[in-house]
């Protein structure tokens, strides 16, 4: 008992950290094994909003599906879709919405980045085909395709961003070369193979590095002997940014189709801060309805049931702003309040039910003791098949739906866990200490 007791009041206090504002304090007191301060850890778990909330970057590309045949154009439509997502992604961009739209016979691609407000440098490193060619030189250009780049002439060499198998950005210290951030690529078996045969026949002679038929760096680099191991660097004198996005262009892989921006617009908060606010007050006052209703029909159990509600927002706030460290914090949209405060209702039910066995067994004429142990192992079968129904609609809700219903579909499956561990663990725990008073 004491046990349980203790580690209720911590989970609390740690709840309550991290759902408080920024309070000052000391900044010379360390946290032990996580090399952080006190004072720069209080109130530093701000809620994440999504794009309806706080604004951001919308982005409307078409797709130029000239040279696709029509009875593949809605499977390159999709492929462009999943790369351009995965880049989305990559960038660091949370809650994107990525989808296609059909216009008569053009396909479009819609893209929202809620928490952009330049969107220059992700307009960029989406709308890029990130089609990655080695080269090397010939004595003279043998058909119209050649390139010519720093005076020479290249022909492709058959490796592309195809054989690709990751990237990754590194820094040079600049010991006789190129110094500052490079990429780093790894290609796969085949690519490998290929590797070594092209800076075999070509030790001693350029090898140029084209992406999306442009150059990198104003000279290409020598071979200096044969490579094996499928191991190469690209240096080109980028900035850090810059050798991150091409990392990131590398890793999704190339565009099936090019595609060109249409529309451009950074908004405003679609719901504006009024709408924010009472969407805010309506989760309050369902919040206390709930309250009142559970003291007024249930009396001092009602109490004990309304402070493990409040518990459980308490915690539920902080696995949003925190993420309890293991997964990223939950960006909330207006559907990812809408479960939110749905879970609200839905963690009362568990006390209902449980208080209901309570009273069944007290008329048959247990104790409250034994009616308490009865009313929750009773009560349990009928509590976890039907938050386990809620789970397993989350679940196909994340699974099939866009990322506005992910939102929804997260905050409701973390407020049906937590109602079940408030419900058997923290009510539990404090109807016991009542009893035993």
């Amino acid at each position: 008992m004491r046990l349980r007791l203790f580690l209720i009041l911590v989970l609390i206090v740690l709840s309550v950290f991290a759902v408080s504002p920024r309070i000052n304090l000391p900044q010379t007191i360390k946290i032990p094994y996580f090399n952080t301060e006190l004072g720069g850890l209080a109130g530093n778990f701000p809620l994440k909003l999504g794009l309806d909330l706080q604004g951001g970057t919308q982005l409307v590309l078409n797709t130029k599906m000239d040279q696709i045949p029509q009875e593949d154009r809605d499977n390159a439509l999709e492929s462009a879709k999943d790369v351009i997502e995965k880049r989305v992604n990559l960038f660091g961009v949370s809650e994107s919405v990525v989808q296609t739209s059909k216009i008569g016979e053009q396909r479009r691609i819609l893209v929202d980045l809620p928490g952009v407000k330049d969107a220059s440098a992700a307009t960029e490193l989406i709308g890029k085909t990130a089609q990655l060619d080695f080269r090397e030189l010939v004595e003279a250009p043998k058909n119209p395709e050649s390139t010519e780049s720093a005076g020479f002439t290249f022909n492709s060499t058959g490796l592309t961003g195809a054989d690709l198998k990751r990237s990754q950005v590194v820094f040079s210290q600049g010991n006789g070369g190129d110094s500052g951030a490079q990429v780093g690529i790894e290609f796969n078996e085949e690519g490998a193979k290929k590797f070594g045969e092209i800076t075999k026949r070509n030790i001693g002679k350029p090898l140029a590095i084209f992406l999306d038929d442009r150059p990198i760096g104003d000279n290409p680099p020598v071979v200096q002997q044969e490579i094996l191991g499928g191991n190469a660097v690209i240096s080109g004198n980028f900035t850090t940014e810059e050798a991150k996005a091409l990392s990131v262009q590398l890793n999704a892989g190339a565009l099936p189709v090019p595609i060109e921006i249409l529309e451009q617009r950074v908004i405003g908060p679609s719901l504006g801060a009024e709408s924010v606010k009472a969407s805010i007050i309506a989760g309050i006052i369902g919040l206390i309805t709930v309250i009142l209703y559970m003291a007024f029909y249930y009396g001092r159990l009602g109490l004990i049931a309304d402070l493990a509600l409040i518990i459980y927002t308490l915690f539920v706030l902080a696995i949003f702003q925190t993420g309890l460290f293991l997964i990223p914090p939950v960006t909330l949209t207006l559907p990812g309040i809408a479960g939110f405060v749905l879970s609200i209702g839905m963690a009362v039910d568990a006390n209902i039910l449980i208080f209901e066995r309570m009273k069944e067994e007290i008329r048959w004429g247990k104790s409250r003791k034994q009616a308490l142990e009865l009313g929750f192992n009773r009560a349990w079968a009928s509590i976890r098949d039907s938050n386990i129904s809620s789970l397993i609609t989350a679940a196909i809700l994340y699974s099939i739906g866009t990322g506005l219903v992910k939102g929804f579909a997260i905050t409701l499956a973390i407020g049906v866990l937590v109602s079940m561990f408030t419900a058997i663990y923290v009510t539990r725990t404090i109807l016991k200490l009542f009893i035993r008073t």
